[in-house]
């Protein structure tokens, strides 16, 4: 809808944009399908697992809890995963303009891996682990289109700080999915390996 209105006369200037988020629209199916033919359940979610709801020690830099209770409810906890994923991948700022210095470090994918899984094993089912990459892929885009769907629409939403804030913060996730795309395999057969090592 924001694209059809291009009330701001914003699309013309980024339709290398436009058909990456249409190229990889069909993602956004996966998780609520599963959802409908009841492979993965809907459980009691965060909602909002930015790495920036995470209290962590100031010493010991180890974790305490999550805070910003008030997003829980009921919910999928691939979403959950995939937006905690997305928000450690890389170093870089989710406004960095560099997309040079932006794309995913397994080995900090891997920490946040095995961290979740370490915690929720138990309770996931084989579908939604299956699926734990697939989600940080989605989380990436859909966070990406929010930012580009306010840019469109005259950043109304998000605040900026510069000219084309939101543009930078969008093609910054679509330049990390590029990387998960690329890195998709590696990422899985992580999976699979903190998958075995523990018991279920």
């Amino acid at each position: 809808e924001v694209l059809e209105a291009d009330t701001c006369n914003r699309a013309h200037l980024v339709k290398e944009d436009i058909d990456f988020i249409l190229q990889n629209a069909s993602m956004f199916q996966v998780i609520p399908r599963l959802v409908s033919q009841k492979k993965i359940p809907t459980r009691v979610t965060h909602n909002d697992t930015k790495i920036n709801n995470i209290l962590l020690d100031r010493t010991t830099h180890e974790g305490m809890c999550v805070i910003d209770l008030d997003t829980v409810m009921p919910g999928v906890s691939l979403y959950d995963f995939g937006d905690l994923a997305r928000t450690t991948l890389s170093v870089m700022g989710e406004d960095e303009p560099d997309l040079s210095r932006v794309f995913v470090e397994i080995d900090r994918f891997e920490v946040i891996l095995k961290g979740f899984l370490h915690g929720t094993h138990n309770a996931l089912n084989p579908e939604e682990i299956k699926h734990l990459v697939a989600s940080t892929r989605i989380m990436t885009l859909l966070i990406g289109m929010r930012f580009f769907t306010d840019y469109l629409s005259g950043d109304r939403y998000f605040k900026i700080h510069r000219p084309q804030h939101n543009l930078d913060r969008a093609r910054r996730q679509f330049q990390l999915v590029r990387s998960i795309i690329q890195n998709e395999d590696t990422m899985n057969e992580l999976v699979q390996r903190y998958t075995h090592s523990l018991s279920f």
